[in-house]
């Protein structure tokens, strides 16, 4: 790292520290030839490899703007779409890789979508998964049926605190 001062072509390290969601890290440098101190920011980058191959780097804006269309009209927030990109990248981030196939985000947005707006994930399902048929809607609508059934038998299940005991 060049010093930004004198441009002496190396820099020690004096302390590090991971930025406000972890996605940076935060270093202050010292110059061994001027001894002046200065801050870096280093993030791994994510790029995007689109269907014709090109590549491009990840944006949490990209996320939400395409969400966006999905959510027009039902009660989702602004704060929601943003909460909603940043829990696409961290899922992104996971695996490891710095290149991630447009597909795969498309993927990774479905399951943080359906927990917010079920609506929302069943628009932006039918055209991410080209639903081409009314078929392909009602198994979509026939698995979210059987996650709530599944879910309200959870509860059911579940012991009542105020039972009495019939003694």
């Amino acid at each position: 790292m060049h010093c930004p001062f004198c441009r002496h072509p190396d820099s020690r390290v004096v302390d590090s520290r991971t930025s406000d969601d972890g996605s940076s890290i935060r270093r202050r440098r010292q110059c061994p030839s001027c001894h002046r101190r200065f801050t870096t920011v280093e993030t791994a980058s994510l790029s995007v490899v689109k269907r014709s191959g090109a590549t491009e780097p990840f944006s949490r804006e990209k996320i939400a703007n395409g969400v966006r269309k999905a959510c027009q009209g039902r009660p989702v927030s602004e704060d929601d779409l943003a909460l909603l990109a940043q829990k696409v990248e961290e899922s992104l981030r996971t695996s490891g890789s710095a290149e991630i196939d447009a597909y795969e985000i498309g993927l990774a947005i479905l399951g943080p979508l359906r927990e917010l707006d079920e609506v929302a994930y069943l628009r932006f399902a039918s055209v991410y998964q080209a639903f081409d048929s009314l078929e392909d809607f009602e198994t979509a609508i026939s698995g979210l049926r059987a996650e709530h059934r599944a879910s309200r038998a959870g509860e059911d299940d579940a012991p009542a605190g105020t039972a009495s005991s019939g003694v």
